[in-house]
Protein backbone atom coordinates (compact mmCIF):
# COMPACT_ATOMS: atom_id res chain seq x y z
CA UNK A 1 0.00 0.00 0.00
CA UNK A 2 1.44 3.75 -0.48
CA UNK A 3 1.85 5.66 2.23
CA UNK A 4 3.07 8.60 3.63
CA UNK A 5 6.67 9.21 5.80
CA UNK A 6 3.98 9.19 9.11
CA UNK A 7 2.78 5.84 8.33
CA UNK A 8 4.20 2.90 10.09
CA UNK A 9 5.55 0.87 6.99
CA UNK A 10 5.24 -0.02 3.13
CA UNK A 11 3.74 -2.88 2.08
CA UNK A 12 5.64 -4.13 -1.51
CA UNK A 13 3.53 -6.86 -3.73
CA UNK A 14 6.12 -9.88 -1.93
CA UNK A 15 6.25 -10.14 1.76
CA UNK A 16 8.81 -7.38 3.25
CA UNK A 17 8.11 -4.41 4.63
CA UNK A 18 10.13 -1.59 5.32
CA UNK A 19 9.92 2.15 6.49
CA UNK A 20 10.08 5.49 4.67
CA UNK A 21 12.28 8.36 6.12
CA UNK A 22 10.93 11.85 6.53
CA UNK A 23 10.96 13.43 3.58
CA UNK A 24 10.79 10.74 1.11
CA UNK A 25 7.34 10.96 -1.02
CA UNK A 26 5.81 7.91 -2.15
CA UNK A 27 5.26 7.46 -6.04
CA UNK A 28 2.65 4.64 -7.74
CA UNK A 29 4.54 2.45 -9.58
CA UNK A 30 0.96 0.74 -10.77
CA UNK A 31 -1.23 3.33 -11.93
CA UNK A 32 -4.59 1.76 -12.73
CA UNK A 33 -6.18 3.21 -16.03
CA UNK A 34 -8.68 5.05 -14.64
CA UNK A 35 -5.94 7.25 -13.07
CA UNK A 36 -3.79 7.92 -16.19
CA UNK A 37 -7.04 8.88 -17.77
CA UNK A 38 -7.60 11.36 -15.14
CA UNK A 39 -4.22 12.91 -15.64
CA UNK A 40 -4.94 12.93 -19.37
CA UNK A 41 -8.22 14.90 -18.76
CA UNK A 42 -6.51 17.17 -16.65
CA UNK A 43 -3.76 18.02 -18.80
CA UNK A 44 -5.95 18.82 -22.06
CA UNK A 45 -8.21 21.13 -20.03
CA UNK A 46 -4.98 23.60 -18.90
CA UNK A 47 -4.15 26.49 -20.90
CA UNK A 48 -2.76 25.86 -23.70
CA UNK A 49 0.84 27.87 -23.03
CA UNK A 50 1.40 24.98 -20.16
CA UNK A 51 -0.49 22.21 -22.04
CA UNK A 52 2.73 20.63 -24.23
CA UNK A 53 5.00 21.18 -21.02
CA UNK A 54 2.45 19.01 -18.86
CA UNK A 55 2.16 16.63 -21.75
CA UNK A 56 5.55 16.04 -21.94
CA UNK A 57 6.04 15.34 -18.06
CA UNK A 58 2.71 13.34 -17.91
CA UNK A 59 4.20 11.05 -20.76
CA UNK A 60 7.89 10.92 -18.81
CA UNK A 61 6.09 10.01 -15.68
CA UNK A 62 4.48 6.66 -17.76
CA UNK A 63 7.14 5.37 -19.38
CA UNK A 64 9.34 6.13 -15.99
CA UNK A 65 6.44 3.47 -14.67
CA UNK A 66 6.57 1.15 -17.43
CA UNK A 67 10.50 0.82 -17.23
CA UNK A 68 9.76 0.07 -13.27
CA UNK A 69 7.54 -2.41 -13.80
CA UNK A 70 9.64 -4.05 -16.17
CA UNK A 71 12.07 -4.34 -13.92
CA UNK A 72 10.26 -5.50 -10.94
CA UNK A 73 10.61 -2.33 -8.88
CA UNK A 74 8.00 -2.41 -6.02
CA UNK A 75 8.33 0.88 -4.49
CA UNK A 76 9.76 4.15 -5.64
CA UNK A 77 9.98 7.67 -3.46
CA UNK A 78 11.42 10.92 -4.41
CA UNK A 79 13.35 13.01 -1.67
CA UNK A 80 13.65 16.36 -1.02
CA UNK A 81 15.70 17.64 1.80
CA UNK A 82 17.22 21.58 2.71
CA UNK A 83 21.36 21.04 2.33
CA UNK A 84 22.23 23.35 4.20
CA UNK A 85 22.69 26.23 1.77
CA UNK A 86 19.62 27.21 1.09
CA UNK A 87 18.56 24.33 -1.77
CA UNK A 88 17.21 21.68 -1.93
CA UNK A 89 19.44 17.81 -1.94
CA UNK A 90 17.31 15.47 -3.75
CA UNK A 91 17.46 11.27 -4.35
CA UNK A 92 15.54 8.61 -5.81
CA UNK A 93 14.88 5.52 -3.44
CA UNK A 94 13.64 2.64 -5.46
CA UNK A 95 13.20 -0.98 -3.94
CA UNK A 96 12.63 -4.03 -5.86
CA UNK A 97 12.69 -7.78 -5.32
CA UNK A 98 14.94 -9.95 -7.83
CA UNK A 99 14.03 -13.92 -8.30
CA UNK A 100 16.43 -16.42 -7.71
CA UNK A 101 14.37 -19.43 -7.84
CA UNK A 102 15.87 -22.79 -7.47
CA UNK A 103 19.03 -20.88 -5.63
CA UNK A 104 19.68 -19.99 -2.02
CA UNK A 105 19.79 -15.82 -1.67
CA UNK A 106 22.09 -16.26 1.16
CA UNK A 107 24.32 -18.84 -1.02
CA UNK A 108 24.07 -15.93 -4.04
CA UNK A 109 25.31 -13.22 -1.23
CA UNK A 110 28.35 -15.61 0.12
CA UNK A 111 29.60 -15.97 -3.79
CA UNK A 112 29.16 -12.70 -3.82
CA UNK A 113 31.35 -11.73 -0.95
CA UNK A 114 33.80 -14.15 -1.76
CA UNK A 115 34.49 -12.91 -5.22
CA UNK A 116 37.18 -10.56 -4.61
CA UNK A 117 34.74 -7.32 -5.50
CA UNK A 118 35.98 -5.53 -2.58
CA UNK A 119 36.23 -4.79 0.90
CA UNK A 120 35.46 -1.30 0.95
CA UNK A 121 32.66 1.12 -0.24
CA UNK A 122 35.32 2.65 -2.70
CA UNK A 123 35.69 0.03 -4.72
CA UNK A 124 33.69 -2.92 -3.99
CA UNK A 125 30.86 -5.12 -1.20
CA UNK A 126 30.40 -3.71 2.49
CA UNK A 127 28.88 -6.78 4.74
CA UNK A 128 25.91 -5.57 6.72
CA UNK A 129 24.40 -6.81 9.80
CA UNK A 130 20.62 -6.17 9.72
CA UNK A 131 17.87 -7.22 11.92
CA UNK A 132 16.27 -8.87 9.15
CA UNK A 133 19.47 -11.15 8.55
CA UNK A 134 22.86 -10.24 6.32
CA UNK A 135 23.39 -7.88 3.75
CA UNK A 136 25.76 -6.34 1.56
CA UNK A 137 26.62 -2.45 0.89
CA UNK A 138 27.88 -1.26 -2.72
CA UNK A 139 28.37 2.19 -4.01
CA UNK A 140 29.62 3.71 -6.33
CA UNK A 141 29.74 7.19 -8.47
CA UNK A 142 28.60 7.44 -12.41
CA UNK A 143 27.78 9.96 -15.15
CA UNK A 144 24.31 9.86 -15.38
CA UNK A 145 21.90 12.31 -18.33
CA UNK A 146 20.80 15.19 -16.49
CA UNK A 147 16.87 15.73 -17.48
CA UNK A 148 15.32 18.52 -19.73
CA UNK A 149 19.31 19.53 -20.17
CA UNK A 150 19.67 18.96 -23.75
CA UNK A 151 19.79 21.44 -26.16
CA UNK A 152 19.07 21.76 -30.00
CA UNK A 153 22.84 23.06 -30.80
CA UNK A 154 23.95 19.93 -28.72
CA UNK A 155 25.35 17.16 -30.02
CA UNK A 156 24.29 15.10 -26.94
CA UNK A 157 22.36 15.35 -23.65
CA UNK A 158 24.30 17.34 -20.35
CA UNK A 159 25.60 14.62 -18.11
CA UNK A 160 26.46 14.79 -15.02
CA UNK A 161 28.17 12.78 -11.78
CA UNK A 162 25.48 10.90 -9.61
CA UNK A 163 25.79 8.96 -6.75
CA UNK A 164 24.02 5.47 -6.18
CA UNK A 165 24.27 3.36 -3.22
CA UNK A 166 22.61 -0.06 -2.93
CA UNK A 167 21.79 -2.77 -0.48
CA UNK A 168 20.96 -6.15 -0.97
CA UNK A 169 19.18 -8.30 0.99
CA UNK A 170 18.48 -12.29 1.05
CA UNK A 171 15.03 -13.31 1.30
CA UNK A 172 15.06 -16.89 1.79
CA UNK A 173 11.25 -17.05 2.04
CA UNK A 174 10.49 -16.20 -1.56
CA UNK A 175 13.84 -17.16 -2.66
CA UNK A 176 14.74 -13.86 -3.35
CA UNK A 177 16.67 -10.83 -3.19
CA UNK A 178 15.72 -7.77 -1.90
CA UNK A 179 17.59 -4.71 -3.25
CA UNK A 180 17.11 -1.32 -2.21
CA UNK A 181 18.52 1.25 -4.51
CA UNK A 182 19.31 5.15 -3.47
CA UNK A 183 20.71 7.58 -6.25
CA UNK A 184 21.60 11.24 -5.91
CA UNK A 185 23.15 14.59 -7.86
CA UNK A 186 24.03 15.92 -4.61
CA UNK A 187 27.90 14.11 -4.33
CA UNK A 188 28.06 16.96 -0.89
CA UNK A 189 25.55 14.92 0.84
CA UNK A 190 26.85 11.70 0.42
CA UNK A 191 27.54 10.26 3.82
CA UNK A 192 23.99 11.72 4.36
CA UNK A 193 22.11 9.62 2.01
CA UNK A 194 24.20 6.61 2.60
CA UNK A 195 23.04 6.85 6.10
CA UNK A 196 19.89 7.54 4.82
CA UNK A 197 20.25 4.21 2.95
CA UNK A 198 21.28 1.76 5.78
CA UNK A 199 18.81 3.05 7.71
CA UNK A 200 15.97 2.06 5.26
CA UNK A 201 17.34 -1.36 4.76
CA UNK A 202 17.81 -1.54 8.68
CA UNK A 203 13.55 -1.29 8.96
CA UNK A 204 13.43 -4.15 6.34
CA UNK A 205 11.56 -6.79 8.07
CA UNK A 206 9.43 -9.45 6.66
CA UNK A 207 7.07 -10.22 9.68
CA UNK A 208 3.67 -8.05 9.28
CA UNK A 209 3.84 -4.81 11.53
CA UNK A 210 0.17 -4.92 11.16
CA UNK A 211 -0.31 -8.47 12.99
CA UNK A 212 1.84 -7.47 15.86
CA UNK A 213 -0.17 -4.29 16.16
CA UNK A 214 1.53 -1.55 14.46
CA UNK A 215 5.24 -1.32 14.21
CA UNK A 216 7.21 -0.76 16.74
CA UNK A 217 9.66 2.61 17.44
CA UNK A 218 13.05 1.90 16.45
CA UNK A 219 16.15 1.15 19.23
CA UNK A 220 17.62 4.60 20.15
CA UNK A 221 20.88 3.94 18.52
CA UNK A 222 20.54 2.19 16.02
CA UNK A 223 20.49 2.95 12.18
CA UNK A 224 16.60 2.77 11.83
CA UNK A 225 16.70 5.59 15.05
CA UNK A 226 19.39 7.81 13.38
CA UNK A 227 17.50 7.65 9.79
CA UNK A 228 14.19 9.71 11.38
CA UNK A 229 16.57 12.63 12.18
CA UNK A 230 19.06 12.59 9.12
CA UNK A 231 19.05 16.14 7.36
CA UNK A 232 17.71 17.77 10.47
Amino acid sequence: MSTTPEDSAVRPATQFWYDLPHGYLQLEVRPDREHLDEMARQILALPEDVRDRADQVFRLYALTMWEMQKHRVQGCAIGMHPDGRGDVATSVLTVSSVGVQGVNPKAVLATLMASGAGETADNGIVPLELPSGPGFLTESVRRSVVPGSSHADADEPEEAPVWQGMVAIPDTRASAIIALQLVTPSLESVDDFRNVLRGVASTVTFDDPAAAGGAAEPEPGSAAYAVKNDFG
